[in-house]
């Protein structure tokens, strides 16, 4: 039993929740007052840095999500088990719980491999994916900052491989996704708030996150949105050092393992 049983049917939630959950989670960032004591960059460096109008970001976020919604709308169409009164089977917690973790781990394999393709091809880095690295200090509402192409390759084609590899139902998907997001919000943040639950349990998050978006970076720390272990195995992770400044705030620093 979830509380939207009965309103709204799993499909139409698998498609709706995940961009209302990214507005409200990145407004609720983007709402903060100014918590200078807890940013990984100065608000002079996102000034500075930043190519690109907050107005385009806010453009680019929403046409992403229309693309990404469309294709979750004509993929649960297309795998839906629902029998004829409209019910769907949902598996025990426990399978559940298997499908959620696969889900995570072939979403990270996917988006590492494009990702890594993406900075290791000069054409699809200087005409695709240099558009995400115009945000160089990242924050919450710019998380799915991206080239159209790189939106569908990366993000939307790597949540539809996540769903359908790992055989989850549109209602475990609802979850999924939605916590999917939640987390590249979180990793694309910019702060480093004490009691942040996602970096006490992942080591990739904001400041992981942050050392990719650096210039000396660039070719570190790839894997996204959860976990660490294809840097770790394939000799691109960098470590860190995150640093308080005199001035408030902190530094993340560059540390080769």
């Amino acid at each position: 039993m979830v509380f939207w049983e009965g309103y709204v049917s799993d499909e139409a939630m698998g498609t709706v929740a995940p961009v209302v959950v990214y507005w409200l989670y990145a407004g609720f960032y983007q709402l903060l007052p100014h918590l200078d004591k807890y940013r990984l960059h100065t608000r002079k460096e996102e000034e500075e840095k930043n190519a690109v109008p907050f107005v385009s970001v806010v453009r680019g976020v929403l046409f992403q999500q229309f693309v990404q919604a469309t294709v979750a709308k004509l993929l649960f169409l297309l795998t839906s088990t629902a029998d004829a009164s409209g019910t769907t089977i949902q598996p025990s917690v426990p399978v559940q719980l298997a499908q959620f973790i696969v889900a995570m781990l072939v979403m990270d394999t996917w988006q590492y491999f494009v990702h890594r393709f993406m900075h290791q091809n000069k054409f699809l880095y200087r005409h695709v994916h240099s558009q995400h690295h115009r945000l160089v200090v990242p924050y919450a509402i710019g998380a799915l900052y991206n080239h159209p192409l790189e939106g569908l390759l990366l993000d939307t084609f790597g949540g539809a491989i996540s769903f359908l590899v790992s055989g989850m139902t549109a209602r475990t998907a609802v979850i999924f996704f939605c916590f999917a997001v939640i987390k590249t919000v979180d990793d694309h943040c910019g702060l480093w708030l004490p009691g942040n639950i996602f970096h006490i349990f992942f080591w990739n998050n904001s400041a992981y996150h942050d050392i990719h978006h650096q210039l000396q970076g660039t070719k570190y720390n790839y894997s996204q949105p959860f976990f660490t272990n294809w840097d770790k195995l394939l000799g691109t992770h960098m470590a860190y050092d995150l640093l308080k400044r005199p001035e408030g705030g902190f530094e993340v620093r560059l540390k080769k393992d």
